[in-house]
């Protein structure tokens, strides 16, 4: 399928569709873990989810053109467990399901007292994993002059 054709395909999901169930089936912990009815998801599958999450409201939801889940999320629907300056200034960041997002630039990141977050699309939210969190302090905010 080429790109027009899955951009016009994608554009005929409907945010606003009933839920399937009105309990949550989903569940992704504080460490990006997805979980099934309790039972743990592999990660080829929570990659494959992870794909067709949305952000609306405050809420989560597996949407697809027919379909409408609600998923509980911990904390962040996506934990961040590594990162790439680019010489553009652009970040390459990588899921811990092995997903990849791009951010424009440091001013992306939210600093927060809980840690750094990031806004993605489809109206989801990340949080850099604790590695990348050292590491993103040690490298950007010793010296934030430079950045600012």
């Amino acid at each position: 399928m080429d790109s027009e054709k899955f951009e016009q395909a994608f554009k005929q999901i409907n945010l606003n569709a009933a839920l399937c169930v009105e309990t949550c089936l989903f569940y992704i912990d504080n460490e990006g873990r997805w979980f099934y009815q309790g039972e743990p998801l592999p990660t080829k599958f929570a990659r494959l989810f992870s794909s067709i999450l949305h952000g609306i409201e405050g809420e989560h939801f597996l949407i697809t053109p027919v379909e409408k889940l609600k998923v509980a999320v911990s904390s962040t629907p996506l934990l961040i467990v590594d990162y790439q300056q680019q010489k553009s200034g652009q970040f390459l960041l990588t899921t811990s399901l092995g997903t990849e997002f791009e951010l424009e630039d440091f001013h992306s990141f939210s600093i927060e007292d809980e840690g750094v977050y990031m806004n993605l699309p489809r109206g989801l939210s990340a949080k850099l994993g604790r590695a990348c969190f050292y590491r993103f302090v040690e490298q950007y905010l010793t010296d934030l002059d430079s950045y600012q």
